[in-house]
């Protein structure tokens, strides 16, 4: 007979914070991972060449620096340290300039212009220092009852429930329009669609009151952290072990699932009722990303000076650019003139590749299950970097592609490339999977979701695994505390 208490199936941020939350009340709990690692889109790996260590899903953390649920937790103690470049985010322009979103909100202020920084000024200090206190009723589910701090929630939703577009008519020139567009775009939804303000906004307050960091020696560093810190407490993790039903793992009192929704379906089968079996495999998954990784034989020779310093550079440039290649996806074809998110972790963390050389990392948003010509695409990625970086292409050493089928098949949470976990728009937010007021539960009280596909959705912040598991705890193990942890 088994002693579990409880089992995690999925090994990514949420799944190991779940386990964290359980074992720290306590609980005999063990992680199921298909992969040979820990980590799932939080991991690294030489994709060109030796030496060259690059992250094969998320890079940039400041969801995952900013999470009151990782923020509780003593993950410097097991690895994990924190690199903040000069500037979060540079956002260039055709003339040479370029936007930045800096730690300090005077010096953003100063790359918007005049007015539009005093505009800028205007808008976030309400806000600035008081990122713990909105984020936890922000990343939190949809109806959990009052939040703790309403009169700040109201504020900043009145403003972030607003397309961006309403939000950046606030703005007359082209440099704080677009900068706050490219954060929006983050969401992969047209910028006209209700709540992407509250996406830019979100990111903007981070940058001020957290920053945007990457885990020294690459994203690995983070889920080895958090795997470590769960070892500490007595928790176990299997690596290399899929799991197809539910009747092949051991008794336990809870199943947790750090999967996507029509996984869950799949591996619990006629342990859920038919209903809800469909309703999840009928969940709607968002657009794809299309991946770039590059090794360079020396740092981007960006035009603007400002992306020399930045560790996220976007490549839109205008609103109209940012906003027809989300239009083209969302019509279904990869845009021709694809909007670049783009990060360059060796300026301020040379461990990642040999001395002297860097690494990129660059992605475009394309549909769902795109299958189009990735040699076509990837020459439109590299034409833009080259716009605004004359001589890149003599810096590159070697590349590695990938594409939303090559995402899909490392990680079956990615669902045709979605690495948000479904779709961003309308109420799919915040309503996921299902229409619930407890989103990780399902019909039989031993089995809950914590992954991306539920409240408070994309994101690495662990937080939907840290509210399943803390749901799991009040129902299954109420006796029992969280002990250590500070989130709510």
């Amino acid at each position: 007979m088994s002693d579990l208490d409880a089992i995690v199936v999925g090994a990514g941020p949420n799944g190991l914070t779940a386990a964290i939350t359980l074992a720290q009340a306590g609980l005999n709990v063990r992680v199921y991972e298909a992969g040979q690692v820990a980590g799932g889109g939080a991991q690294t790996e030489e994709l060109t060449l030796p030496g060259f260590r690059h992250d094969v899903c998320s890079t940039v953390y400041p969801l995952a620096a900013g999470s009151p649920a990782l923020r509780a937790l003593p993950l410097a103690d097991h690895g994990l340290h924190w690199v903040f470049p000069d500037i979060a985010l540079a956002h260039p322009f055709a003339d040479g300039s370029a936007a930045t979103l800096s730690r300090s909100i005077a010096d953003t202020a100063r790359s918007l212009g005049h007015r539009d920084g005093t505009h800028y000024l205007r808008l976030l200090r309400p806000f600035r220092h008081h990122w713990s206190a909105l984020t936890e009723d922000l990343l939190r589910p949809p109806l959990a009852g009052l939040p703790r701090h309403p009169a700040l929630l109201a504020r900043f939703g009145l403003l972030g429930g607003q397309p961006v577009t309403a939000l950046i008519g606030r703005f007359q020139g082209e440099r704080a329009r677009a900068l706050f567009a490219g954060m929006a775009a983050h969401s992969i939804v047209p910028l006209s669609a209700p709540a992407t303000a509250g996406t830019a906004l979100l990111f903007a307050l981070a940058a001020h009151d957290v920053g945007w960091p990457f885990a020294r020696g690459g994203a690995q560093a983070l889920s080895d952290a958090l795997a470590s810190m769960l070892r500490s407490l007595g928790g176990r993790i299997e690596t290399g072990q899929p799991v197809h039903r539910l009747g092949a793992l051991p008794p336990a009192r809870v199943y947790l699932f750090d999967t996507a929704p029509g996984e869950l379906a799949g591996i619990a089968g006629d342990h859920l009722p038919r209903g809800y079996r469909r309703a999840l495999l009928g969940y709607r998954h968002g657009p794809a990303v299309f991946k770039l990784d590059y090794a360079l034989s020396g740092p981007v020779p960006w035009t603007a000076p400002e992306c020399r310093r930045a560790g996220t550079v976007h490549l839109g440039p205008t609103v109209a650019d940012i906003d027809a290649a989300l239009q083209s996806v969302r019509a279904g074809t990869a845009p021709p003139q694809p909007f670049l998110i783009i990060a360059q972790p060796t300026l301020f963390d040379p461990s990642r590749a040999p001395a002297g050389s860097h690494i990129l990392w660059a992605y475009s948003h394309v549909p769902n299950g795109w299958n189009g010509d990735p040699e076509i695409l990837a020459a439109a990625v590299e034409s833009r970097i080259e716009r605004f970086a004359p001589g890149f292409r003599d810096l590159v050493l070697g590349r590695a592609v990938t594409t939303p089928a090559t995402l899909a098949a490392r990680n079956a949470n990615y669902v045709g490339g979605d690495i948000g976990g479904g779709r961003g728009d309308g109420l799919h937010l915040l309503f996921r999977p299902t229409l619930s007021a407890s989103p990780y539960a399902t019909p039989n009280p031993a089995i809950y979701l914590c992954s991306a596909a539920t409240p408070p959705g994309p994101g690495v912040h662990g937080m939907a695994g840290f509210h399943a598991a803390r749901l799991a705890l009040r129902r299954q193990f109420p006796g029992s505390s969280a002990r250590g942890s500070r989130a709510r």
